[in-house]
């Protein structure tokens, strides 16, 4: 069976033993699961609480995102099957973020996907220099950048306010070797 050239091929990355895919409507009650978690509200612009509305609406612009190139919006799973996370890269700034659910947390599966994610950016997608926005005191994700090879710049916080909350993003840059 050939791929028709107006229906794009679903985008699968793997390696360091995680398959990331793209989102599909069967995982939208695990969306609910991984993202209807206080830390996420307290940590991303995501909708609080994350509801199965929420998840559809999410669904809809991952899909739309993908389709006109901005961002790769990915399932983090081990094996193609359920998904215990995600990770994101906005194509245009280089930026990735990314989720693991409170369940899946503790299996460096946000270290993984972040290596991952940035091979497939330098690699595949020819960005020279990928980057982190993290606050200082969100510590997980400062060990998840130090494990990937992720440097803090010297660049001024982005000030951002979410949900009537005013916090400062560090960058973080990562640069392939030569």
């Amino acid at each position: 069976m050939r791929n028709h050239p107006e229906v794009p091929a679903r985008l699968i990355v793997t390696g360091h033993g995680l398959v990331l895919r793209e989102w599909n409507e069967e995982d939208l009650p695990d969306m609910v699961d991984l993202f209807d978690d206080p830390q996420v509200a307290l940590r991303t612009p995501l909708a609080a609480p994350f509801t199965l509305s929420a998840a559809r609406d999410y669904l809809g612009r991952a899909r739309v995102h993908q389709a006109d190139g901005r961002q790769l919006q990915l399932a983090i799973t081990t094996d193609g099957g359920q998904a215990k996370g995600e990770v994101r890269l906005n194509r245009s700034t280089g930026t990735i973020s990314y989720i693991v659910g409170a369940a899946h947390r503790g299996q460096r599966l946000a270290t993984r996907a972040l290596l991952l994610m940035t091979e497939h950016a330098h690699d595949e997608l020819g960005l020279s220099r990928v980057s982190l926005e993290i606050e200082p005191d969100n510590h997980p994700s400062v060990a998840v950048a130090r494990a990937a090879g992720f440097r803090l710049t010297d660049a001024p916080p982005e000030v951002v306010t979410v949900r009537d909350r005013s916090y400062a993003l560090h960058v973080w840059s990562h640069q392939p070797l030569a």
